[in-house]
C-alpha cells in the first residue's frame, strides 16, 4: 500500500476497530483496552506510518511536522526567530524538528534533504547566506519552504524579512550626517543580503551627493578575530565610522579602535545590524538596526501554514518594519 495514501480509515480497517479507537491510540487517550492498543500500534508499525501522519486523517487535520533549519542554536539572533516560529507552530498544533546548519553550505544541503526524507510537511530555513543552488534545490523539492530572516532574489520562493537596502541606507545617512567617512563591513559579497546592504550604502552616498571610496567597503567571510585587521585597513583609508552586518564583528572593530587610543563615538562611530545582547554588553553600548525577530519567525510560520493548507497567499515576500536603536557608539 502507498505509504502516502494511508489514512486513519486504512488503519482502522486493518486492525478491525473504529476510526475513533485509532484516534484515541494515536493521541495517547487512556480509554483504550491494552490489547486493542497493542493491536492498533502493531498495524501502524506494519503500515510504516507515522502517528502524526495518521492524525492527518482525523477531522482536525492539525497535527503535522515542520522542519526548522537554523544556522546556530547558540546565536541569540536566531534563537529569537525560532521562538516566534515555535509559538505559532504550537498554536496551530504543528510539531517542530529543529536542525542546525552551522551556516555551512554542504551541511545545509544535508540537513535539508534529511528533513525531506523524514517526510516533514514544510520547512522554515533561517540564515543570511543562501546560495542559489540551495534555492534551486528548494524549488525542486515540491515541499513548502519559507526563508525567514533571509534575502533571496528568486521571485518564486517565499520569504519574510526586513528591507536591508533601506535600513542600511538609513544608518549610513545617519553617520554621514555626522560628517563621517563611512565604511561598510559585511560577510561575502555574493550573498543577496549583502548585495542589498551595499545597494543601500551606495544610495546613502548618492542622497548626500558625496562620492564613496571602494576601499571603504569590506565584504568577505571573516570571524571576530579579524576585527583588528579590518579596523587597521579601513582606518588607514581614512574611515571614521562603520556600518557592520554582524554584532560580534562590530564589537571587535570597536575594541580595535579603542585599543588604538581612539574615543568612541567622538573619533570613531559604529552601527551594527542584529541588535543582539552583545550590543548592550559592550562599553560603550553599540547602536544597531533592530529587526522584529520574533515577528519574522511568527509570520514565517503562519505563512508556511497557509502554503501547506493551500490557503491564498497575497505576497510571497513579506517585508516587516525595522527601527534604529541609537546607543553609545554613535553621537
Amino acid at each position: 500500500m502507498d505509504k502516502q495514501a494511508i489514512t486513519i480509515y486504512d488503519v482502522a480497517r486493518e486492525a478491525g476497530v473504529s476510526m475513533a479507537t485509532v484516534s484515541r491510540v494515536v493521541n495517547g487517550n487512556p480509554n483504550v483496552k491494552p490489547s486493542t492498543r497493542k493491536k492498533v500500534s502493531e498495524v501502524i508499525d506494519k503500515l510504516q506510518y507515522r502517528p502524526n501522519a495518521v492524525a492527518r486523517g482525523l477531522a482536525s487535520k492539525k497535527t503535522t511536522t515542520v522542519g526548522v533549519i537554523i544556522p546556530s542554536v547558540t546565536n541569540l539572533f536566531y534563537a529569537s526567530l525560532a521562538r516566534g516560529i515555535d509559538d505559532i507552530a504550537s498554536m496551530y498544533r504543528y510539531n517542530i524538528i529543529l536542525a542546525n546548519s552551522d551556516e555551512n553550505t554542504e551541511r545545509k544541503f544535508k540537513v535539508f534533504n534529511t528533513l525531506l526524507s523524514s517526510q516533514v510537511d514544510g520547512i522554515i530555513m533561517i540564515g543570511n547566506n543562501i546560495e542559489q543552488r540551495l534555492v534551486d534545490e528548494v524549488k525542486r523539492s515540491h515541499t513548502p519552504v519559507v526563508f525567514a530572516g533571509s534575502v533571496v532574489d528568486d521571485v518564486e520562493v517565499y520569504s519574510v524579512n526586513i528591507d536591508y537596502t533601506q535600513s542600511t541606507q538609513e544608518v549610513t545617512e545617519l553617520l554621514l550626517s555626522h560628517g563621517r567617512n563611512v565604511g561598510l563591513i559585511t560577510s561575502d559579497a555574493e550573498y543577496a543580503i549583502n548585495k542589498s546592504r551595499l545597494e543601500g550604502y551606495k544610495a546613502a552616498y548618492q542622497t548626500v551627493d558625496k562620492p564613496f571610496n571602494e576601499n571603504w567597503v569590506v565584504q568577505f567571510d571573516y570571524t571576530e578575530k579579524d576585527g583588528s585587521a579590518i579596523f587597521e585597513e579601513l582606518h588607514a583609508e581614512g574611515v571614521t565610522a562603520v556600518v557592520v552586518s554582524q554584532d560580534v564583528i562590530g564589537a571587535a572593530v570597536m575594541n580595535a579602535a579603542l585599543d588604538k587610543g581612539l574615543k568612541v563615538p567622538e573619533d570613531f562611530e559604529v552601527i551594527t545590524s542584529s541588535n543582539s545582547v552583545i550590543t548592550e554588553l559592550m562599553r560603550p553600548n553599540l547602536s544597531s538596526i533592530q529587526a522584529p525577530l520574533y515577528d519574522i519567525g511568527a509570520v514565517a510560520m503562519r505563512l508556511l501554514t497557509k502554503i501547506m493548507n493551500n490557503e491564498e497567499v497575497e505576497e510571497k515576500k513579506v517585508i516587516l518594519p525595522h527601527r534604529i536603536v541609537e546607543r553609545g557608539s554613535t553621537k
